[in-house]
This record gives structure tokens, C-alpha cells and sequence, in this order.
């Protein structure tokens, strides 16, 4: 399969963020060379370098506090975790956590995921790839944000094993939901895990996370998707 290119003058996130609490600073500066990667331009992730061993890679986008990735981390251990997120708290909150917990099998990339799937991870390479509750931009103008597009879930399933990777998309917001389906439906490379088509309920492995528990108190209706790399 061929390697999409995404380009988009508009991101799907922006950069501003809280301020760091000491101990999401400590962990940025002396928790980071044990579990960042620093990328280089034009060299690809090698994860059995990266983890030390041959495992499964499953690939989290936009974890945010790292609660659920952490959470996965920990009961999954014979599974790599590689998650990727630009903003320093969360990120500097899930190392606390890695540390405080013991966990070695997660890797963490702060950069924009769109580049690190297009520049760094090879093709036909993941397990699973997790794109939790990612910002609904839920203002019809700013939809363009929305990182779920076209092209993006090419670029997603061109990373995944063929025949057995899987593409999990989860969020609360019933039109992304919607948009959501109808483009990995569309998606060649893709095919609908449930039985029926459609929507999937919450597996039991994926962590219930703070974005959903506020959604259904909201009133909300969370909507899983899983689709298989044909």
C-alpha cells in the first residue's frame, strides 16, 4: 500500500496549555530520556530498538493525562504503547505515572502526529491504533480541525498489519460520530469489526476516560468504532 501524504495548513490542535505543576516539570527533564523519543528527519522507528524486545505496538494519538494509556500499559504488559501528544502536562503527567507505577513498555513522542505517522512509522507496523475522544471542534466552521479525515484514516491504515491491525476511534459527539463512520467505512483498506456494521460498544479493555464519564453526564452517547486493515 501506498504511503498517503496529509498536507493541512490547519491543525487540529492548538498549543496553548496550563502551566506545569513541579512535578510534571521534574518529569519532563529527568523522566523523558528514559521514556521520550527524540525523532530524527528521514529515520524511521525501529521498535524493537525503541522497546527492547518484539511485541505488539499499539499506537494511542492525543492521550492527553495518559490516565487510559497508562491504565492499558499496566494491564497489557506483553503489548507496546506508543503514544503521542504535543501538550507538556499530560505528557509530564503520564511520566509521573510510568514512574510511579513501574511500567517500561510505553514510549512517548511529543510532536504532531500526523508528521511522526507520515515520517517515522513504518508501514504495515501496528497492532492497534487508538484515536480516543480527539477534539469534536463542534462549531460547524471549525470541523475542517477535526483530525479525522480521508486522508488521515489511509495514512492510519497503510501503518497497520494487513489482516489484522485495527483502527479504534471513540468519542461522545453524535455528528463526529457520524462523520467518523462514514469515512472509515469508505476507507478501502478498512472493514468494519461488528458484526452488523456500524457502531461497536465499549470493549472491555478500553478504559472509561474523564472526557467520556463528563460526556454522559452531559448526556452524551459514546460511540466505539473498529475497523480491520483488509
Amino acid at each position: 500500500m501506498s504511503s498517503p501524504k496529509i498536507r493541512r495548513p490547519i491543525r487540529s490542535y492548538v498549543t496553548r496549555e496550563g502551566r506545569l505543576t513541579a512535578g510534571q516539570a521534574r518529569a519532563l527533564e529527568e523522566l523523558w530520556p528514559r521514556y521520550g523519543i527524540a525523532r530524527l528527519p528521514g529515520q524511521w522507528f525501529d521498535f524493537r530498538a525503541l522497546f527492547g524486545r518484539n511485541a505488539p505496538v499499539i499506537c494511542e494519538v492525543g492521550f492527553g493525562d495518559g490516565s487510559t494509556l497508562r491504565q492499558m500499559a499496566l494491564e497489557r504488559p506483553e503489548w507496546n504503547f506508543l503514544g503521542i501528544e504535543v501538550h507538556r502536562p499530560g505528557v509530564g503527567n503520564l511520566l509521573l505515572r510510568l514512574e510511579r507505577d513501574g511500567i517500561t513498555n510505553v514510549r512517548i513522542v511529543r510532536e504532531d502526529a500526523v508528521v511522526v505517522l507520515e515520517q517515522a512509522v513504518p508501514v504495515d507496523s501496528l497492532h492497534r491504533f487508538h484515536l480516543f475522544f480527539p477534539d469534536p471542534w463542534p462549531k460547524k466552521r471549525h470541523h475542517k480541525r477535526r483530525i479525522l479525515s480521508p486522508g488521515f484514516a489511509e495514512l492510519v491504515a497503510s501503518r497497520l498489519l494487513p489482516g489484522e491491525g485495527v483502527f479504534h476511534f471513540a468519542t461522545d459527539w453524535e455528528d463526529y460520530a457520524a462523520q467518523a463512520l462514514a469515512i472509515l467505512e469508505d476507507c478501502a483498506a478498512l472493514g468494519n469489526i461488528h458484526a452488523s456494521g456500524g457502531y461497536a460498544g465499549r470493549p472491555d479493555w478500553r478504559p472509561e476516560t474523564r472526557f467520556e464519564r463528563r460526556g454522559r453526564r452531559l448526556g452524551h452517547n459514546v460511540r466505539d468504532i473498529l475497523m480491520r486493515r483488509t
